[in-house]
């Protein structure tokens, strides 16, 4: 897929390869670098937050992002966006290290990561323009030009090496990502929700945020920047280049969180006013009133002002309150990712029933192909995991079948599957009757609960199915129907 339409997402497939190659293919496996990426997400947010904002601060901007849905969702999926974020937190680390105490090994190892978050998700470098503000505002104010230099150094290998892949995913941008619409304004307002898979859980993190941008000053202006500018940067590219898809931002979630974590550490003192200007009394002593002999004081009032280490037990408590609030969708999330949360898709337990009713010379057939439910895909990964069960079948049950050695069903009407096409998608046959001719048992996979399945299929393979088969059996799971066809 890397010559046809996803050359972006090359380096994670190949990072991939390697890693079934080592720990197999499970779901387990191939669930766990994603879950490794964003447990060291978290720690490096504690890790940022205690250079720029005290330690406890980054503690609950740590705990914070690891109870968030979002975290949850990235955590377990097979996709590049968990290790973008962790790229994207260890560059940020690693760049406010440089610009603070200096260093080639620093710069060294920002431009290695800076280059690897290309690699991972080459939407994410618009990070970079939130760095170069990074740059001109942190660290002592009489080397800004020299770090300006460096930085821009350090940006050259990653130029070099992700240039050829900008101009390959530009010519297959019209494949990816054909289903996007422009950004529009309004897209933003449900920006917070969609990252952090909860609309309240979002709304929550996105005030305290905000809080701690507004009372924190100048030590939230590195994750607030790094927080917005990556917005607002999509938000107008997108208007003009259909690249606007909310996961993608995912990687700003950290540094919202340690602006949220921020805020937490926020506790109310008492602070003097600026005393007004003195008054002079007849006996011209200054800062005296004529009847009081005291000098003036500033008026106290309260106001909430950062204080380096408060606010943990409280801040643990909302901590707590977000994983609360997000437990309903953590929930969900484990059962599916599509929208709405009740629309599971149980592609292990279709395949089991046709695990478990196969004789040698069945078939597959599909409906719908095309789409992005990918019904041949997922059931092909559950049918050469799945085994027949055992015991006494009860009515409703999969078929009794054979031993797990038999022969998985002839997907009859493939023609080009992905990896000779090199998509995501496979071609079938034109004529299905023909493609069909000699095949008594078909195993019918459908999307959706069907009382008549094959009413379902649609064209030419649905009116070959029709005309010379019979539905003798009809087994609904989550989200498919899985029938078997007989002539």
């Amino acid at each position: 897929m890397v010559g046809t339409i996803d050359a972006v997402t090359g380096a994670w497939y190949l990072l991939l390869h390697w890693w079934v190659a080592v720990f197999g293919d499970s779901v387990t496996a191939l669930r766990l670098p994603a879950a490794l990426a964003l447990s060291a997400a978290a720690g490096l947010t504690t890790v940022l937050g205690e250079r720029l904002v005290g330690a406890r601060a980054g503690l609950l901007a740590g705990l914070l992002f690891a109870v968030l849905p979002g975290t949850s969702r990235y955590g377990q999926e097979a996709r590049p966006y968990a290790l973008a974020t962790l790229l994207a937190v260890l560059a940020t680390v690693l760049l406010v290290d440089a610009v603070r105490r200096g260093g080639w090994v620093r710069w060294v190892g920002y431009a290695a990561t800076v280059a690897a978050l290309g690699l991972a998700h080459l939407v994410a470098l618009i990070l970079v323009g939130a760095h170069a503000v990074v740059v001109l505002t942190e660290g002592p104010s009489g080397g800004r030009v020299r770090r300006f230099g460096a930085w821009s150094a350090a940006l050259v290998p990653a130029a070099l090496l992700l240039t050829p892949l900008v101009l390959v995913a530009r010519e297959q941008r019209s494949r990816q990502l054909d289903w996007v619409d422009p950004a529009r304004l309004t897209d933003v307002t449900g920006l917070p929700g969609g990252l952090a898979q909860s609309a309240t859980v979002g709304g929550l993190v996105l005030g305290l945020a905000a809080l701690g941008a507004l009372r924190y000053g100048r030590p939230a202006l590195v994750p607030g920047v790094c927080l917005a500018l990556p917005v607002l940067l999509l938000l107008a590219v997108g208007s003009v280049v259909p690249l606007w898809v909310p996961r993608y931002l995912f990687f700003t979630v950290p540094f919202g969180c340690l602006l949220a974590g921020a805020a937490l550490t926020l506790t109310r003192a008492a602070r003097a006013d600026a005393a007004p200007p003195p008054v002079t009394t007849d006996s011209d002593t200054p800062g005296t009133r004529p009847d009081r002999g005291t000098p003036q004081s500033g008026r106290l009032r309260r106001v909430w002002v950062p204080v380096r280490g408060a606010g943990l037990p409280a801040g643990l408590a909302v901590v707590a309150l977000v994983g609360l609030m997000g437990l309903p969708d953590q929930v969900a999330l484990r059962r599916t990712h599509e929208w709405p949360r009740s629309a599971a898709i149980d592609y292990r337990g279709a395949a089991e029933v046709v695990v478990a009713g196969r004789r040698p010379g069945d078939a597959v057939v599909y409906a719908p192909r095309d789409g992005w439910l990918f019904l041949d895909l997922g059931m092909a990964y559950h049918l050469g995991r799945s085994r027949p069960p055992t015991g006494r079948a009860e009515p409703g049950d999969a078929p009794a079948g054979p031993s797990p050695a038999a022969d998985q069903p002839r997907d009859a009407l493939l023609i080009r599957d992905q990896a000779d096409r090199g998509d995501l998608w496979a071609t079938e046959c034109a004529r299905p009757a023909e493609c069909l001719a000699g095949v008594t048992r078909v195993w019918l996979v459908v999307a959706g609960r069907r009382d008549d399945p094959l009413a379902a299929v649609p064209g030419a393979k649905g009116d070959a199915l029709r005309a010379d088969y019979t539905v003798t059996g009809v087994w609904p799971r989550a989200g498919l129907t899985v029938a078997l066809l007989t002539r």
